[in-house]
């Protein structure tokens, strides 16, 4: 008989355990930021010669493989991955096959709207780099956010434009605003990046896949409104929800959701990644099989059509899953090759 009930236990105990979700253990780190371009070699000299990114390397990636991870046949894509501080970024060209330009008349409302923040020790200084450089305005000028703010008062930021019309911030933080290193004496005008930021339509539903599925950290939150916010972002009414997630490394992610106007559009649901509003969230997590099941499980929608080996593999990246956060954004889910023990004589 306690044969037969221990049997009874443990097949209980077994379909009690099947029952439970076990959570895909959390991202470790956000590696990088994709961001599209259409001229390879005129993006890497802007952003070298005018914000002073260093050139780390460059690969073409195209075949079975990657047309399993980008869900798009024929794909072929140059990529070359560039550094400012601590932090990267991979320009991203896809050579085939042809997508649709960024409508004309987007707004930083629109949900396809991203950016990275670009630290600047100087925002006068900076400000005059890229006058100098006649870059393309997204803000009015430079805008010093008011001091009845108390998450974001004393920040100075101004919006810009890439060759290929992305978005770029840079920002300053004032004293006891920003991390630390933000703050370290030294001579680099531009000092790498704080975070990339998304347009959401709706704080509470991006939270759910950032934090309670892929595991980053609420780290911040602010409430932005006023002629200052309306001239940085060039809306007229402008008044934000901004949260700020983190992981343990790398640049963090910021949700802007536009409390008014709510006139922002969504991103085409046939969007694809050779669109040229396809910006990809590089993020490096222990397990990509577990994070891949825990999205699809969750009811995200995949780009790839399952968890895909990478080879060759592009900065150290050996498997990939990309997937789209609640508005469409790309995050593409990344091992990385262990680091290999150095050889001992």
């Amino acid at each position: 008989m306690k044969r037969r009930t221990d049997r009874l236990l443990f097949a209980l105990l077994a379909w009690f355990g099947a029952c439970v979700a076990v959570a895909a253990p959390p991202v470790t780190s956000t590696d990088s930021i994709g961001i599209p371009v259409t001229d390879l070699e005129r993006s890497v000299a802007f952003y070298t010669q005018v914000l002073d990114f260093t050139k780390v390397t460059e690969t073409e990636i195209a075949g079975p493989d990657y047309e399993h991870l980008f869900g798009v046949f024929g794909v072929r894509v140059r990529i070359a991955r560039l550094q400012l501080g601590d932090e990267s970024i991979d320009l991203m060209n896809f050579v085939v096959p042809d997508g649709r330009p960024v409508p004309v008349d987007s707004h930083s409302n629109d949900l396809w709207f991203q950016h990275v923040a670009i630290i600047v020790r100087d925002m006068d200084a900076a400000y005059r780099r890229l006058r100098d450089h006649k870059v393309r305005y997204a803000s009015t000028e430079p805008q010093t956010l008011p001091d009845w703010n108390p998450n974001a008062g004393g920040i100075k930021a101004f919006y810009f434009r890439d060759p290929d019309g992305n978005h770029l911030e840079i920002l300053q933080f004032p004293a006891g605003k920003g991390a630390g290193k933000w703050h370290r004496a030294g001579n680099d005008l531009f000092m790498g990046i704080d975070h990339t930021a998304i347009a959401v339509a709706d704080t509470d539903a991006s939270i759910q896949f950032y934090r309670d599925t892929l595991g980053m950290k609420v780290v911040g939150t602010s409430d932005n409104y006023g002629t200052e916010q309306e001239h940085l972002n060039n809306v007229f009414g402008a008044h934000l929800r901004i949260t700020a997630l983190r992981s343990n490394g790398g640049p963090g992610v910021e949700l802007l959701e536009y409390l008014t106007p709510r006139t922002g559009r969504s991103i085409p649901a046939d969007s694809t990644a050779v669109d040229h509003w396809y910006w990809q969230i590089n993020m490096v997590g222990p397990s990509v099989s577990a994070l891949a099941k825990a999205v699809v499980d969750d009811g995200y929608r995949s780009v790839s059509t399952g968890v895909t080996t990478l080879e060759p593999a592009p900065f150290g990246a050996t498997s990939g899953f990309i997937v789209r956060d609640p508005d469409g954004h790309a995050v593409q889910l990344i091992d990385r090759t262990p680091p290999q023990p150095e050889h001992q004589p």
